[in-house]
């Protein structure tokens, strides 16, 4: 429709005596310049107080020269003549000679204009309308417009659509008479599935539809929610856990079931499988069953063993300046620890594990050795001990072994001394620990002291 029939229809519709139709689409259009008036206008209190501007006052002979002294006498047969299909009560009254007055011309001038023009514009604006069926979500409902496209009749409706809505046909395409939209919203659905969780964007109505258009196989399955729940536009959370098939090893059988349990626990009881005392299966019990997993039951018996273990003591080395370099001495002898340890003895299945330390106390703290090393330089020589065999004397007593100890155990040493005797001569300690220099040095001290008594079989060979 153009402006200037849009225009002329407002200005219809404004007029009393054309009060339009409820329905503009299924109304019938008036005949060209028929004109009734109402019965309201035979009531003199309620006649048209409309008057035309120019009626307020005369015109202007600088305005309207030629109107002015012709008068507006001669419109009246202009309106009768010029306008066909007026009317019989028109002919009668001109049959009769009877001339309306200037004001009733004036008043029936503007009416008659806005008839013909809406007999003009009432075919293009038939034309422009359509019946088209508008469905959101489901809801239909037949409406009237004038949009060219999709795009404007949705505007038009105040619908807005975004970027997760489904418009169908596209936005951009034209419409035409007894043409479909429908327009699906899209919801948020956050649901998680055999323990994953997605979060997608859905057109669907219900939980059902939603899971067809996921690919999602309803039959057997756990929902958290009914299949006929219906999805607000705010979105749906939904946990679903398909049917699978898990196959339970126990007790040398094998059971498959089917089932739609959270845990490989439930599904080892809906086997009809009990675990008891230390019992176990190959995989968490707390875990998610998948489809065509095997699931052995294990069989645990065990016992507790209690074991002592020694704790090594440490070593401690100082120095000692009174002693020759060398030698030597344990001035305090170290002694282990003692912890008691606790192994878990386990059978699986028949098969008897390897223990394993459950844990660990200690009954007695080792205690610390205590050695001290001589840094004393030693004397070169022994006045009157030098110039003997000391290493045929040696060889003789202990075969030239510096830690040799007779079978008795109260001699040692290179030279075989006795502990009383080797601390008399300055020794600390046992001779067999000190170095062979340190006993070859108390050798010659005490050669020097007792000469080869204290060597009755070997002393022969100091001078051989």
């Amino acid at each position: 429709m153009s402006n200037s029939q849009q225009q002329t229809y407002e200005l219809y519709r404004r007029q009393p005596a054309f009060e339009p139709p409820t329905d503009l689409h299924t109304a019938q259009t008036p005949a060209y310049g028929v004109y009734a008036a109402p019965a309201d206008y035979t009531d003199v209190s309620r006649q048209d107080t409309y008057r035309p501007a120019y009626e307020t006052r005369e015109p202007s002979a600088a305005m309207f020269p030629r109107q002015q002294t012709r008068g507006v006498r001669r419109q009246a047969p202009l309106v009768a003549q010029d306008l066909p299909g007026v009317g019989r009560a028109a002919r009668r009254r001109r049959g009769r000679g009877v001339e309306r007055s200037d004001g009733s011309v004036r008043r029936l001038l503007p009416q008659a204009l806005v008839v013909a023009f809406l007999a003009g514009g009432t075919t293009a604006f038939v034309a422009k309308d359509k019946a088209v069926e508008l469905t959101v979500d489901g809801n239909p409902r037949t409406l009237h417009t004038f949009a060219d496209d999709v795009d404007e009749l949705l505007a038009q409706q105040g619908v807005r659509v975004g970027p997760h809505d489904v418009v169908a046909p596209a936005p951009d395409t034209a419409l035409s008479g007894g043409g479909e939209v429908a327009v699906h919203y899209g919801r948020p659905l956050r649901v998680t599935i055999d323990g994953q969780r997605h979060e997608v964007w859905t057109t669907a109505l219900t939980v059902e539809e939603a899971l067809r258009q996921l690919g999602v196989r309803a039959e057997g399955a756990y929902m958290s929610v009914a299949r006929s729940q219906r999805i607000g536009r705010a979105g749906l959370a939904l946990d679903v856990r398909t049917e699978r098939a898990v196959t339970v090893l126990a007790d040398g059988r094998a059971r498959t079931v089917r089932t739609n349990a959270a845990t490989v626990r439930d599904v080892v009881r809906a086997a009809g499988v009990s675990l008891r005392g230390e019992d176990t299966t190959s995989v968490p019990g707390d875990s998610f069953p998948r489809d065509g997993q095997t699931v052995t039951v294990l069989r645990v018996t065990g016992a507790r063993l209690v074991r002592e273990e020694a704790i090594p003591f440490k070593v401690e080395r100082r120095e000692d300046p009174t002693l020759f370099k060398g030698t030597e001495v344990v001035e305090e002898v170290g002694q282990p620890g003692l912890r008691r340890a606790t192994y878990a003895l386990r059978t699986v299945n028949g098969v008897r594990q390897r223990p394993r330390k459950e844990g660990s106390e200690v009954v007695r703290r080792p205690r610390t050795q205590i050695v001290k090393v001589g840094t004393k330089p030693l004397p070169t020589s022994v006045s009157g001990a030098e110039g003997l065999n000391w290493h045929g004397l040696a060889a003789c007593e202990s075969g030239g072994r510096p830690n040799a100890v007779d079978p008795s155990g109260t001699y040692g040493g290179l030279y075989q001394f006795d502990t009383r005797t080797w601390h008399s001569l300055g020794g600390s300690g046992r001779p067999q620990d000190a170095s062979a220099a340190e006993q070859t040095l108390r050798a010659k001290k005490l050669y020097v002291r007792r000469g080869s008594t204290p060597w009755p079989h070997c002393g022969a060979r100091l001078h051989g």
